[in-house]
């Protein structure tokens, strides 16, 4: 079994920071492309930052200059730090991820973590 859980979620004022970290577990012989989505009530999920094995990084233009995704392929982490945050960055932030387990590759999700940025 794989999983991916997040954490570091929580209330913060606007211009704060938050770290958040999506790790996977299990039997995992691979990790390939992670991801960083968020969705806030009542929008579409979005995604918002995107790593490769190799560390090539990209972002959406909402989040450039603000935000900075980075792994540790040693520990199967992944980490989205969010800086000079905004409300409108409010919203259920997600992990997910291409794994290899037992010679296959899929798809995995994490449960999300909360990001609440309000005064």
């Amino acid at each position: 079994q794989v999983q991916l859980v997040e954490s570091g979620g929580g209330l913060v004022q606007p211009g704060g920071s938050l770290r958040l970290s999506c790790v996977a577990s299990g039997s995992i012989s691979s990790i390939y492309g992670m991801d960083w989505y968020r969705q806030a009530p009542g929008n579409k999920r979005e995604l918002v930052a995107t790593t490769t094995s190799s560390g090539i990084t990209n972002y959406a233009d909402s989040v450039k200059g603000r935000f900075t995704i980075s792994r540790d392929n040693a520990k199967n982490t992944m980490y989205l730090q969010m800086n000079s945050l905004k409300p409108e960055d409010t919203a259920v932030y997600s992990c997910n991820a291409v794994i290899e387990t037992q010679g296959i590759r899929g798809l995995y999700w994490g449960q999300g973590t909360q990001v609440t940025v309000s005064s």
